[in-house]
Parts: C-alpha cells; structure tokens; sequence
C-alpha cells in the first residue's frame, strides 16, 4: 500500500508535466483541466517556434522547459525552449547520420526526462544524456554494442524512464538474424544493468516494432510490457527477464504482421494492438505462456499505428483511416461507433483530458471529441501542415508539432 500511495503521488506531483512520449501516466491521459478546444494558426496560438523537419518525436514539457528530438538535414539534436516565449535556448548534437525512411527519420524517438537529465534516443542507436544547462552527462551506442538494427522502416522506439533506469527496447528481424532484445539501463551512467533476448516465432516482418514499453502492477508489484513480434511480454522490473508471454498477436501468422501501435495499462488490463487485427485486453502477470488463460477480450476494429486511449470505463481507439471506436474498456463491447472523422491518415495517438480527446491527422487537423458515451465532435481544428507527432499537454497548453512548426495553443493557467 506506502508504494503505491508512493507511486500515485509521483504521478500526482508530475501532474503539470510532459515528461515522456504517452504523458505522465504513461497511457496518453492527463488531469489537466481547462485546456483549449477551438484554434487556429491565426487564434488561440500563444506562440509559434519553425521546425526544420517533420519529425514523429512529441514535445517534452518539464516546468519552464521544452524539449524536442529535432532532426535538421543530416543531423539530429535536442533542442531546449522557454516554455513561456517559446524561444530556442539552446540545441546539441546527438547524432549525425539522419535519413528519411517512407514518413519518418531518425527523430522519431520521443525524449524523455525526470526533471534533472533529458535521455533522447534516435533511429541511429546513439543514446544520450544531458541536463537542463545542456551539458552532456554520456553517451551509448546501441548499435555498436550490440549489432545493427535490422527493422524494415528504421527504428522508432521511445525509452522508459522508471526511478533510476532507462528501458529500451529493440524488436526485429527483418532484415537481421540477430535476436530481439530489452535493456535497462542505470540511468546515472548509461551503463547496461541488464539484458535479455526476446525470441519469437514470427517471420519476415512480423517481428518488427515500433512500440514502446509501459509498466503495469501486478499484485503489488510492477512488470515491464512489451508488445511485439506477434506476442505481448511481461519483465521482471529489476532483471528484465522473462516472467509471462502471449503469442496471440498474430493468429494467422501474417508475414508483414509488424507492430507499431503501443501497450498501455489501466485498472488491472493491459491492452496491446496489432496491425489492425486483433486488438488485445488480457490480464498481466503469471508464468510462462499465459495465451489461453490470460485474455479478457479481444476485436478486429483496432488501430494501426495510433495507440488507443482509456479511462479504464471506456476505451477510444481511432485507427489510421480516421474511423473511431468506443468500447466498454472491461468486455471489449462495442458503445459507439464506427464514426468517421475528418477524412486522413492518422499516425498520432489520441490525448484523454478534461473530459475531452484529442486527435491529430497527417494533414494537420485535430479533432475534439467529447470523452463519454455518445459520439460527439466538439471542433475542428486545421493547421494544413504535416503532422506526425503526438500532443503533449502542461498547465492547460496544448503543444503540437507539425512538419513546420511547433505549436502553443491557449493559455497558461498554473495549479
């Protein structure tokens, strides 16, 4: 009970704060309050800051800071704003070598920061750490020590940050023999703590992926999740060895099964996506192959890229054509939808806030849907710039970055 009343205060207490890809609850939903519903690039912007390049990376917001993994040409860095002015402070180089690889580069890994350091990770494998001044604090290169990636469309994973470790994962075999694997990290250091190979049965693509992992309690305590090569995995927090697995990602083993959509965890469920089909609820924990005890429910209506999003009533999933579900998040029943929303493709991954969700398209436009049990669009918002990241959220801002810009929109307004 003192680690989770622990644990629950932490997220209380980074409650203002962005602070990794999926927010500080690790599942795309916020406390915030009050947060703007209508704008435009001319109303309701409190400030605009030119990008160089698209990137798939979401803004990090920590206090008076914001930080983005920027790539610019050839090179990649991580830039540092003032939060209130949206002014550059200051940007490092983390790594040269970028490309293009069918829409993303190798930006697309969202940094992520525990109010000290920002940890940022790229395509290209190198790893860093700097603190808040912009000094460097070290440096790995993933592949280097150990082999190439070997993902058909680049690697586009985000770290976790829990306490004192960085977990990263990779997860391929597309184009490499070599083994998948899961890392922790001292975060301190940069230093492996450990290391264990993830095999799996899936061929050609279907084991490659673009997810990240997240944490879920089990019993009291807490397992690493990871979702990809057709199978969903629970890790030991401290060795990151297997503990459970549920090779049911992929029943009718489709070559190009690759896994981009990410697992979240909410109300004792762990819901782990495909491509497209099926989308996955199960129980976490146990030992070994948990594949027929362990789901709750499952649906052909999943997301491809976008990572859903739950109150742990209600579960909201808008897949890449922009066709949105709601789901009674406990039994997988269908309570409303499909409904279509503004006609794209959608790589972003909806926002849960202030009774409302947020959802961006590649064409620049973010819906607003009324959270609940009845479909309801609130507005339409367009900014006809490409957009791939994600929306971050601090102090009744909503921040989002396209091909061109990043964003500020609404007011201020400091708990």
């Amino acid at each position: 009970m003192r680690l989770m009343l622990l644990l629950l205060f932490c997220l209380w207490a980074q409650a203002e704060n962005w602070p990794q890809w999926r927010g500080p609850n690790l599942d795309g939903t916020s406390a915030e309050t009050a947060l703007p519903v209508s704008w435009s690039k001319t109303e309701n912007v409190e400030w605009r800051l030119e990008m160089p390049m698209r990137s798939g990376s979401t803004p990090i917001v920590w206090g008076e800071r914001i930080f983005l993994n920027v790539a610019d040409a050839d090179n990649l860095e991580l830039w540092c704003l003032d939060r209130a002015k949206g002014e550059l402070l200051w940007k490092k180089p983390v790594a040269a070598g970028n490309y293009k690889i069918n829409k993303q580069n190798m930006s697309s890994p969202s940094p992520v920061t525990d109010g000290a350091n920002i940890y940022i990770m790229t395509g290209t494998g190198i790893l860093k750490s700097f603190d808040f001044e912009g000094k460097e604090q070290w440096t790995r290169d993933i592949q280097a020590d150990y082999g190439k990636f070997g993902l058909n469309w680049g690697y586009g994973s985000s770290p976790l940050l829990h306490e004192n470790s960085l977990y990263v994962v990779v997860l391929h075999g597309m184009k490499t023999d070599d083994p998948s694997y899961v890392l922790r990290l001292d975060k301190k250091t940069g230093e492996t703590i450990a290391k264990v190979d993830r095999p799996t049965k899936a061929q050609v693509e279907a084991p490659d992926a673009y997810t990240t992992p997240t944490i879920a309690r089990v019993n009291g305590k807490l397992e690493l999740i990871v979702s990809g090569g057709d199978l969903i995995t629970g890790h030991d927090m401290e060795s990151v060895k297997e503990l459970w697995r549920a090779d049911v990602l992929n029943p009718t083993n489709y070559a190009m099964n690759r896994i981009i959509t990410s697992p979240i965890f909410r109300d004792g469920l762990v819901y782990a996506g495909s491509r497209v089909k099926p989308f996955i609820a199960m129980k976490p924990g146990g030992e070994g192959d948990v594949s027929q005890s362990h789901v709750v429910w499952s649906t052909q209506n999943g997301p491809d890229v976008p990572t859903p999003v739950t109150d742990g009533e209600l579960l909201y999933i808008v897949n890449d054509r922009g066709i949105a579900f709601c789901l009674n998040a406990k039994t997988g029943t269908e309570v409303w939808g499909p409904q279509r929303i503004e006609p794209a493709i959608y790589s972003s991954s909806p926002l849960l806030a202030d009774g409302k969700i947020y959802i961006s398209n590649e064409l620049g436009t973010t819906t607003v849907m009324k959270a609940g049990r009845e479909f309801e669009v609130l507005a339409v918002n367009k900014f006809e710039e490409y957009m791939l990241s994600s929306p971050a959220v601090s102090d009744g801002q909503i921040f989002l970055r396209t091909e061109k810009a990043l964003y500020c929109i609404g007011k201020r307004v400091k708990k």
